[in-house]
């Protein structure tokens, strides 16, 4: 994961068990999908009752390349999320569960095509002369400084198109871009939308 994890939690004590729990289950996600950018865990119990105790929501929020997942478990008629660890347990199965549609989607729906690779900057770090690229195939490549052409890094911002020549082998922070050139809109329209389940 790209970023460290975020958790929140309202009108809920928070507990280091709690918060173990939602860690290991946050990195258990990363066997599903492992370009992960993002994860916000979101706990609370929504209002007290005498009868039913405290019913708790959790609502993830999962960042992937081009995409946001998001499950929110809205307990309320669910007696057995009174217990917190069932109510984080269920959340992250349903995650794990969308992880995996869209992981098999993107697997799917790569498509070869002829000429330079397209893409969009994901995100771009001026000032530590780093970004990534979301490409055409809904890969994310990393690129540096360096590999952009004509001295533009500088101007370069988020969603900018871009052209891109990835270096052969993968290197330890995955693939990498040897030479990227801003270009006008994309060109590059895949031949099927992939499909929304």
């Amino acid at each position: 994961m790209q970023t460290p994890i975020e958790l929140s939690f309202q009108h809920v004590d928070p507990s280091d068990e709690i918060r173990t729990l939602v860690l290991e289950r946050a990195s258990h996600l990363e066997q599903f999908f492992d370009a992960i950018t993002s994860c916000h865990v979101h706990i609370r119990a929504p209002h007290k009752s005498q009868q039913t105790g405290n019913l708790y929501e959790v609502t993830i929020e999962v960042r992937v390349p081009g995409k946001e997942l998001v499950v929110r478990r809205d307990q309320n008629d669910v007696a057995k999320h009174e217990h917190l660890r069932v109510a984080v347990r269920d959340a992250f199965a349903a995650m794990a569960i969308q992880l995996n549609r869209w992981k098999k989607q993107i697997d799917g729906n790569v498509k070869t095509h002829e000429g330079p690779l397209q893409g969009k900057v994901a995100e771009i770090h001026h000032d530590k002369d780093y970004g990534q690229i979301i490409a055409t195939d809904n890969r994310l490549i990393y690129f540096h400084r360096n590999s952009v052409v004509d001295g533009s890094f500088d101007d370069l911002q988020p969603r900018d198109t871009v052209e891109l020549v990835v270096q052969t082998g993968e290197s330890g922070i995955g693939p990498q871009a040897s030479t990227v050139r801003r270009i006008g809109a994309l060109e590059y329209v895949p031949a099927a939308k992939p499909s929304r389940r």
